[in-house]
């Protein structure tokens, strides 16, 4: 009995003894690293009633939908990423259209954090619209809508192909918001 209580103390210490050492450190959760390439532009021409400089790592793919304009996606192969682009014109439903677009940003609320708006104005082009940023891990990060406010309206939404999560897709969404910001900027109605 003694014998099995000194092999037990002995082993006890031993564990002990060995089991001491360096504290353990909390490590922060890491994300992957994402390369990302260097901005470039070029000008879309399909015969659209609207042009913009589009990406080149942005590849349309074009959706058909009878009767409700024209629709087409941007998909960013090396982001992950799509464009979601839809085109109608006005007929007298200009609020309608507005208050649609309105309508698919605010779907998103339960989300966000909170939800900035920028209002682009170019008289010259006679483009107008609304910017969003949805802030949080929202299923489309960025929407906007562009409007000459008598013929032509456009509409847009950015998706990650993925589970939302803003910490680890700030380099993706920040790479987005500069291209969206981009093809507003050089946006205009033929």
């Amino acid at each position: 009995m003694w014998r099995i209580i000194r092999i037990n103390s002995i082993f006890l210490c031993i564990l002990v003894l060995c089991g001491c050492g360096k504290t353990p450190t909390p490590r922060p959760y890491g994300y992957y690293r994402i390369e990302l390439p260097e901005p470039a532009y070029v000008l879309s021409s399909d015969g659209k009633p609207y042009r913009f400089e589009q990406s080149v790592y942005a590849t349309p793919r074009k959706i058909v939908n009878e009767g409700e304009g024209e629709w087409e996606n941007l998909h960013y192969t090396v982001l992950n990423a799509d464009i979601h682009c839809s085109y109608m014109p006005v007929h007298g439903n200009l609020r309608e259209l507005t208050d649609d677009a309105m309508e698919f940003v605010y779907k998103h609320v339960s989300q966000a954090r909170a939800i900035p708006e920028r209002v682009y104005a170019n008289d010259e082009a006679k483009v107008y619209g609304v910017f969003f940023t949805l802030q949080g891990n929202t299923a489309s990060p960025y929407q906007f809508f562009l409007t000459d406010s008598t013929e032509h309206f456009f509409r847009g939404a950015a998706y990650c192909n993925c589970r939302p999560n803003a910490d680890s897709l700030q380099p993706v969404l920040e790479y987005l918001e500069h291209d969206i910001e981009h093809m507003i900027e050089s946006f205009e109605w033929r």
